[in-house]
């Protein structure tokens, strides 16, 4: 953990962690364990995406599936992506593109969200999580080779309303979907204050799903709520996102880390300034973060707070560079992803 010196920052947490990590020399923030993926159909979606569905029976299967004993015992997937692949090459970008984000509706069930407070039950300036609206990050609940794991994940602004964001390798390991996927919008100590959303469509670059090139480790997921009622952004607010945005901006990233010595129970965050993966060969770049397994998929933002554009997820980081966090760039191959899971 970082001690007190080496925080430059009021706003940054105070209760980072370390990323997992293993000998390896590259390690994600969730890990997936390769194995069957239930009940999904995958399909191809397009030169630069794939996609797998999910049938009714399996939403409903998924829905009765995560009750808060397996919620409570799934674990962060914290190890080494076996094999993950070096970068292929520069990501493809071209002009900025922005896409708004939208507020919860007031009549949505639950409210609008709740504020996150101290130790004496406030907002502070010092406070891990800053203050206003949160309730559109949350905890991404799957299952591989029989396995519950966590990751995390963010409600982004998107035609149908109900797209949610979060690392690739929170979605597909090695050409194999994950089943169960639910997302918990605002989850917070075992409460899950906006219902469970399960996944109608999984959506991921094909260059994760069949080579897991680090520069492309980011999906979306379409979900449906447990009561067929409303929208996920009408329930919560969603993100505005953004591709091919500029680097080096000041970032703040949130997450549910859940390995030691966090228990993945409450949101956390980071903050800097993004900088150049000068290790590796990726177009990622990083901040100063070291939230640990279970965070992964967990949104990055532009400025101090949770309510500025997304701009990457909490991906990586190498074990030759503790306290670091990689995300990575939304390029032009995350845009096709994106807006093909958005207009689903």
């Amino acid at each position: 953990m970082l001690s007190d010196d080496h925080v430059t920052s009021p706003t940054r947490s105070r209760l980072m962690a370390r990323l997992g990590r293993a000998s390896g020399g590259l390690a994600v923030a969730a890990m997936l364990s390769i194995g069957g993926a239930g009940l999904a159909t995958a399909d191809g979606g397009g030169d630069d995406l794939e996609t797998t569905s999910f049938s009714q029976s399996a939403q409903e299967d998924t829905e009765a599936y995560w009750t808060p004993e397996r919620m409570e015992a799934a674990i962060p997937a914290d190890e080494l992506v076996a094999d993950a692949a070096p970068a292929d090459g520069a990501v493809e970008t071209s002009a900025t593109t922005t896409i708004p984000g939208a507020q919860a509706s007031p009549k949505a069930q639950g409210g609008n969200g709740k504020d996150l407070k101290n130790e004496d039950g406030w907002p502070g300036e010092d406070d891990p999580i800053a203050t206003g609206d949160t309730d559109h990050i949350g905890k991404v609940f799957f299952t591989v080779n029989g396995q519950d794991y966590v990751c995390s994940g963010n409600s982004v602004a998107s035609t149908n309303g109900n797209t949610v964001s979060t690392a690739g390798h929170c979605t597909n390991e090695a050409g194999t979907w994950a089943s169960n996927w639910a997302f918990a919008p605002g989850y917070d100590h075992g409460e899950t204050p906006h219902g469970l959303w399960t996944a109608t469509e999984l959506y991921a670059p094909q260059q994760w799903v069949s080579g897991e090139d680090m520069n492309y480790d980011v999906a979306f997921a379409v979900v449906a709520p447990e009561d067929g009622m409303g929208t996920l952004t009408e329930a919560v607010g969603a993100s505005g996102i953004e591709f091919n945005t500029q680097r080096g901006s000041l970032i703040t990233s949130y997450g549910y880390p859940a390995g030691s010595p966090f228990d993945g129970e409450s949101l956390e965050q980071c903050q800097g300034t993004g900088f150049d993966d000068t290790i590796g060969d990726t177009d990622d770049q990083a901040i100063d973060c070291d939230m640990t397994g279970g965070s992964s998929g967990g949104p990055w933002f532009i400025g101090d707070g949770p309510d500025g554009l997304q701009i990457s997820v909490n991906s990586f980081g190498y074990t030759m560079q503790p306290n670091v966090m990689y995300g990575p760039y939304l390029g032009d191959v995350a845009q096709e992803v994106y807006e093909t899971a958005a207009n689903a």
